[in-house]
């Protein structure tokens, strides 16, 4: 998207230049002065930096600052206030940052008058830039276009929106049997199917979803109005990542937003899709939780891994681990291991398909060994492993099957939610006694997870796993 590419890089020059003089304006000797010549501030000295010294402080605080403003460079379509405010979240950051290079004696840190005047010019320039920078309509009115695969639903869209509509993507198959061409509904070929019995009829067709960023790209699209009733997992997620990277705003039907996280449920027929639950430091904390928990756990349990594999290896025939595959964020698939805990091909002589969650209870093709280690989880060891290639989260909703997954999702629209963050080792349904058994009220802790997660909120629940896995 041209426009989109164009404000990332003018915000980062932006930001980079406007720091850059900050620091220089800063570190005027007139400026110092000025400051502590205030009654309040007349304790801070009035140190500049000077000769060969600037420039690695320049550029010290541009990385900082840059880093900070990470959110900001997405061309989202913002309220003032909202630009604002943002904008002083992540100066505050920056400033946390700046300040943690100085703690730490680092040779081209800023002195403190410096970096606090530093600070308040880039909180008076920087929100002034991406207030009057931020996206706008291109147009009287925000421009949108449909999104989906269900023609009832998106005629429902269309009536409830007072956005301007300038036509419609679709999965080709959806909507076309391969009949002649007739340009205004055509994707890939084809004719619109029975397009005069809905408000389609009157709206172009601008492509399959193979095209969705051109057409994001070429119309200008603000919102993106989606109404899908049954895609496949990478229709329906490569459309909300479209949207989120390139800054298109996404809503859906009150009535169809089962499988999507909601930023709101204010009035009006449509509510608006929270692409983005949390801002990257949070994903950073998490993830570098995640590699530390995994690694201390892999070193530590080395001696019972070992153990256990030899368990293992005596009492049954097979392979020390077991392999499967779990749903994993976005609804893609990756390859989990376990220790095994039934004989070898078990699923196979029985035709049984089992839980992620499934504890085995009394089951004849649970072996010795595969009884313990499942009562005490040790049998989840090796999932540490997927932990640290990033497949997993130490906390998340639990990873199913991709057929239960389908199956359950059959039954509760909700499931999808679930694929909104990386899968975990445990969670807050599983501290709380919740399996898959009871699929409405695991996903009622599993949402609440998504939308309070935080890195305090997985350190609680990771302690008290451990506290229950050690003493219950």
């Amino acid at each position: 998207m041209v426009g989109a590419w164009r404000y990332r890089l003018a915000s980062v020059g932006v930001v980079a230049g406007v720091t850059a003089l900050a620091v220089v304006l800063a570190n005027h000797p007139a400026a110092q002065g000025f400051v502590t010549s205030l009654p309040f501030l007349s304790r801070l000295p009035a140190t500049t930096v000077r000769g060969a010294a600037l420039l690695p402080a320049i550029v010290t605080a541009v990385g900082v600052v840059s880093l900070a403003s990470l959110p900001l460079f997405r061309p989202k379509r913002r309220r003032t206030l909202d630009a604002v405010a943002l904008t002083h979240r992540r100066l505050l950051v920056a400033f946390a940052g700046l300040a943690a290079v100085g703690y730490f004696d680092y040779t081209y840190r800023l002195p403190r008058t410096t970096l606090l005047l530093t600070v308040v010019t880039l909180a008076v320039a920087l929100p002034v830039w991406f207030v009057w920078a931020r996206p706008r309509p291109s147009g009287d009115g925000d421009c949108a276009v449909v999104v989906g695969d269900d023609p009832d639903g998106m005629a429902a869209i269309l009536a409830a929106t007072e956005l301007e509509v300038v036509g419609y993507v679709s999965p080709p198959a959806q909507f076309h049997d391969g009949s002649p061409v007739r340009p205004s509904f055509a994707t890939d070929g084809g004719v619109a199917v029975d397009a005069g019995r809905s408000a389609l009829a009157d709206l172009p067709c601008l492509g399959a979803l193979s095209d969705l960023e051109s057409v994001f790209a070429g119309y200008d699209v603000d919102t993106a109005l989606l109404a899908f009733a049954r895609p496949d997992r990478e229709q329906f997620f490569g459309t909300l990542d479209a949207c989120d990277r390139f800054g298109v705003g996404a809503k859906v039907h009150r009535e169809h937003a089962e499988s999507v996280l909601v930023a709101g449920r204010g009035g009006g027929e449509l509510v608006d899709v929270d692409l983005e639950p949390w801002d990257w430091q949070d994903r950073m904390l998490k993830r570098l939780f995640d590699v530390a928990f995994a690694t201390v756990g892999l070193v530590a349990l080395l001696p019972v891994i070992a153990v256990i594999a030899a368990a293992v290896t005596l009492d049954s025939e097979g392979p020390v681990l077991y392999s499967q595959e779990r749903t994993a964020e976005f609804g893609g698939t990756f390859t989990v291991y376990k220790f095994r805990s039934m004989v070898q091909d078990a699923e196979a002589e029985t035709g049984a398909v089992v839980s992620a969650e499934d504890d085995g209870g009394v089951d004849p093709r649970v072996t010795r060994v595969g009884a313990f280690i499942r009562r005490t989880h040790l049998d989840e060891i090796p999932q540490l492993w997927s932990i640290l290639l990033g497949d997993m989260s130490v906390v998340g909703p639990r990873p199913e099957r991709p057929e239960l997954d389908t199956g359950i999702e059959s039954d509760v629209e909700e499931w999808r939610r679930r694929w909104f963050v990386k899968p975990g080792l445990t969670g807050l349904a599983q501290i709380s006694g919740v399996t898959g058994f009871d699929p409405p009220e695991k996903l009622r802790y599993d949402i609440e997870y998504v939308q309070k997660q935080s890195f305090w909120f997985d350190l609680k629940i990771t302690i008290r796993q451990i506290w229950y896995v050690t003493y219950d």
